[in-house]
């Protein structure tokens, strides 16, 4: 059935997905600490499901000199080394066909970012690689535009598909939420899921890097869960002033056990 599964992790649709870590991978131990953590308090709540994300290539940074991250080679390795060690489904996207390809051997979940969702020849390769697929919303495209997005990763023979809503742009620099596309694309007949994080950046609002509004991370995600999503998405770091990326929009890990623990009380509602 659409959307039943995801994966070989066996992750039912009817358990909440939490997908988290840090927006790119700055270190190997790093992103092993901050993996290890989500996994122990995750597993605290029943029906939640966690999915490990970091990115290994940052490729749509707005300035050319910010951090990118480790790369698809080194990045991908360390990724291995979190899925392998911790027993967790690891998260990540690709920029291109060639990277999809790598990648497949690799993530449980492949995602395409929001900005590359209309590329036809990208999300056809992902879904190739046999790995479910998580297509971002463009922040430029309506909610009912994305059954097109669904329907090529169909064509590439995937099944196990994601959408995640992360905002629509609301003028020049800002990002505002339409809870109604929740809705719209959970009529596709695939889980949905709600990336808290991105979706309250402004885009390239500080002079050659996104600037964001962290407080209203949490309330967004209560509001989605009441909604009825599949599941959420945010970037979370230990010392979030000090990130490589997306400082801005990513909630302190400290306070995630905290939010986990509000979401699994309105989710058993």
């Amino acid at each position: 059935m659409a959307g039943e599964k995801i994966n070989k992790k066996n992750i039912p649709a009817k358990e909440f997905i939490f997908i988290a870590g840090p927006c790119v991978i700055e270190s190997r131990s790093m992103a092993l600490e901050i993996a290890g953590y989500l996994k122990e308090i995750t597993g605290r709540f029943s029906g939640i499901k966690f999915i490990f994300k970091a990115s290994y290539d940052k490729a749509n940074r707005t300035s050319v000199r910010s951090f990118r991250g480790p790369g698809l080679k080194k990045g991908l390795r360390i990724l291995e080394k979190i899925k392998s060690n911790l027993d967790i489904p690891v998260l990540s996207d690709v920029h291109t066909p060639q990277q999809a390809f790598y990648a497949g051997k690799i993530l449980d979940v492949i995602q395409i970012p929001a900005f590359l969702c209309r590329q036809t020849d990208l999300i056809i390769a992902a879904a190739k690689s046999g790995k479910t697929v998580n297509i971002k919303k463009g922040q430029f495209v309506s909610p009912y535009d994305m059954k097109y997005a669904v329907e090529k990763a169909e064509f590439g023979g995937c099944r196990n598909i994601m959408l995640t809503e992360r905002g629509t742009f609301f003028g020049y620099n800002n990002l505002v939420v339409d809870f109604r596309s929740l809705g719209v694309m959970a009529k596709f007949g695939y889980p949905v899921i709600f990336d808290a994080t991105h979706s309250l950046q402004r885009p390239s609002g500080k002079k050659g890097y996104s600037g964001g509004d962290r407080e209203f991370i949490v309330p967004l995600c209560r509001a989605a869960a009441a909604f009825g999503v599949s599941g959420l998405f945010l970037e979370t770091h230990p010392y979030p002033n000090k990130a490589l990326s997306d400082k801005s929009t990513s909630l302190k890990l400290s306070r995630v056990e905290n939010l986990l623990g509000q979401i699994s009380k309105i989710i058993s509602l």
